[in-house]
């Protein structure tokens, strides 16, 4: 699998490759791995030997695809950061950007394990996903210190939770479930805000903390 970033582009070849990418990303969260190439050429308006010429196969179709995900993600989690005034509203906001995040979740289970174990090496992919693990312990911390986060919670157990309902939230061709993850999701945070109801039922264990959803953590 090809992982050298790509050489500097005229203006409309980054075009292309934008609307490759964007194509792509949406045939991959709608319909699958398996959408056929010709099909995401077609919907990304370009012909066949166009995007044969960006990406000279699929993996490395996929594997630039991660990368761009993973990328919208951060952009997402850090203007989240720089722009709410409560850490709170920063966190429900870092945690959206559903299309990005569903798919770079979803990933491992939707592609072969050698597609799955070569974005999860992919350097760009491991700096990125390492800045948005601190960025997520930042605002987790910053919530609980402002009151809005429940104490007894971790950025651990924010992130398994959310990758539990991405990855239940994939769509199957026809069927528009947003309402349904926007209600899982309303739930979720509901469950997470803080609460002076001291009836509300203690976590079993400890705060889970990200180094404990990793498998040498």
């Amino acid at each position: 699998m090809t992982t050298s970033p790509p050489p500097r582009l005229r203006a409309d070849a980054r075009r292309n490759r934008l609307s490759i990418l964007t194509a792509a990303t949406s045939a991959f969260v709608e319909s699958g791995p398996n959408v056929p190439m010709e099909e995401i050429a077609r919907l990304a308006g370009v012909g066949v030997g166009t995007l044969y010429r960006h990406f000279p196969d699929r993996d490395a179709l996929v594997l630039a695809v991660a990368r761009s995900s993973a990328s919208e993600m951060l952009d997402h989690a850090r203007a989240a950061r720089a722009e709410e005034p409560r850490a709170w509203d920063a966190l429900v906001r870092s945690l959206g950007g559903y299309r990005a995040l569903s798919l770079t979740v979803r990933m491992p289970g939707l592609f072969s394990s050698a597609v799955a174990d070569a974005v999860a090496a992919d350097e760009p992919i491991r700096r990125i996903r390492a800045e948005l693990v601190e960025l997520t312990e930042e605002l987790v911390r910053a919530a609980q210190q402002e009151g809005t986060l429940r104490q007894d919670v971790g950025s651990g157990d924010v992130t398994h939770l959310f990758t539990l309902l991405l990855q239940s939230s994939g769509r199957s061709p026809g069927r528009p479930d947003d309402l349904l993850f926007e209600r899982a999701r309303a739930i979720l945070l509901d469950g997470l805000r803080a609460c002076p109801d001291s009836s509300r039922t203690p976590l079993p264990g400890r705060p889970l903390t990200t180094a404990d959803l990793t498998a040498d953590g």
